[in-house]
């Protein structure tokens, strides 16, 4: 592997060249942690053997569907960490789903520890720190599609060394854990979470894992919640409002308020086909309305960003380049958004619930264990 070892985490004169934004908004991220709650850039080297090591281009899609980021355009926009999903395949079978997962858990580790620092594992929100104060892209390892560990009896413990942060209880299709919010929804014949999903939220809670209810539908959603242990911060990492676009796959205000109350954050997705509205706007304007809304609803403490960058999605224009997180922090400017709202926004309110699920040990506090 070519050598990626740790640079300047933003290249200001190209920022300003490519998205045509101020000085300021450039100065803004720089001064911001840039923390994305979901992107799926190990999908495209699963499927087509898409370098992430080499900076692209849009290429022939312009930006739709695939190609959004690599490493080179993470170190350059300043995108300090992320969520990295390892999205599961529902239509293999129990053992198979967890054979491939372990197996494409192997191989994103190889790639991590091959990066020359580039990019670091953190497990808590005091490692993500570190690995800023390094220089370093912080990996925040998920799971989209919690399946992928049912024929496991150890649920997400099953990862080793704590290293799951994050897991979607449920994706696209409906599985032995739950209702999808998807029209796949219509073949289940009861919408709700089942036993076996109650039990793996409960093996999360003891973990210390996200328990992210994006995609699941609306019964099992407040089942989820119930079943969840209340002091511990529930998440929706990549999703719409349906205040601003009522889709399946959007949440209501009910719901936003519920994430809030618990203390976790709502990400708003870069997909214009769940955001778009009739007569509203076309770019980076398209998610800033949505962040808006949640304020709105449930408090500014609640917004956070999940682009779901290549997840077969079709960003708004101007945020297809996975350097674009400058283009919202400039659309945010625009909008008379003052610098702490942006900073919360951007990755500050995550990090505020990331401490409260894996806080530091007693030793770190200077505290007896």
């Amino acid at each position: 592997m070519r050598s990626m070892a740790p640079t300047p985490r933003l290249d200001s004169d190209l920022l300003q060249a490519r998205h045509g934004v101020s000085a300021e908004a450039v100065e803004v991220l720089a001064a911001c942690d840039v923390i994305d709650l979901h992107i799926d850039t190990f999908i495209p080297p699963r499927l087509f053997g898409y370098d992430l090591e080499r900076e692209h281009g849009l290429g022939l899609l312009r930006g739709r569907f695939f190609g959004h980021l690599d490493v080179p355009r993470i170190r350059r926009g300043g995108l300090t960490g992320a969520m990295w999903s390892i999205t599961t395949n529902p239509f293999r079978s129990a053992a198979s789903r967890l054979k491939v997962f372990e197996r494409n858990l192997r191989r994103f580790e190889a790639f991590v520890a091959a990066s020359d620092g580039a990019l670091v594992f953190a497990c808590t929100a005091s490692e993500y720190e570190a690995a800023k104060a390094q220089g370093a892209h912080a990996v925040l390892l998920s799971i989209q599609g919690g399946n992928a560990l049912s024929a496991s009896a150890a649920g997400p413990a099953h990862v080793p060394d704590r290293r799951l942060v994050r897991v979607t209880l449920v994706h696209l299709t409906s599985s032995v854990f739950g209702s999808t919010s998807s029209p796949f929804s219509l073949l289940d014949r009861r919408r709700e979470l089942t036993p076996a999903g109650a039990r793996f939220i409960e093996q999360c809670d003891a973990e210390r894992v996200f328990v992210d209810l994006a995609h699941i539908h609306r019964t099992a959603f407040w089942q989820a919640v119930d079943a969840h242990q209340p002091d511990l911060p529930l998440i929706a990492t990549h999703t719409g409002v349906c205040g601003v676009r009522p889709h399946w796959r959007n949440l209501d205000d009910a719901q936003l308020r519920a994430i809030a109350d618990s203390g976790g954050v709502v990400g708003i997705i870069f997909a214009s086909q769940f955001l778009s509205r009739r007569g509203g706007p076309k770019d980076a304007n398209m998610v800033v309305e949505h962040l808006e809304h949640v304020s709105r609803v449930a408090g500014d403490a609640a917004m956070a960003v999940g682009s779901d960058y290549d997840g077969a999605i079709t960003p708004p224009h101007d945020l297809r380049n996975g350097t674009a997180y400058v283009r919202l922090a400039q659309t945010m400017l625009d909008r008379g958004w003052p610098f702490e709202r942006i900073r919360g926004a951007l990755g500050g309110n995550f990090l505020s619930s990331f401490a409260r699920m894996r806080p530091p040990p007693a030793s770190a506090l200077g505290t007896e264990s």
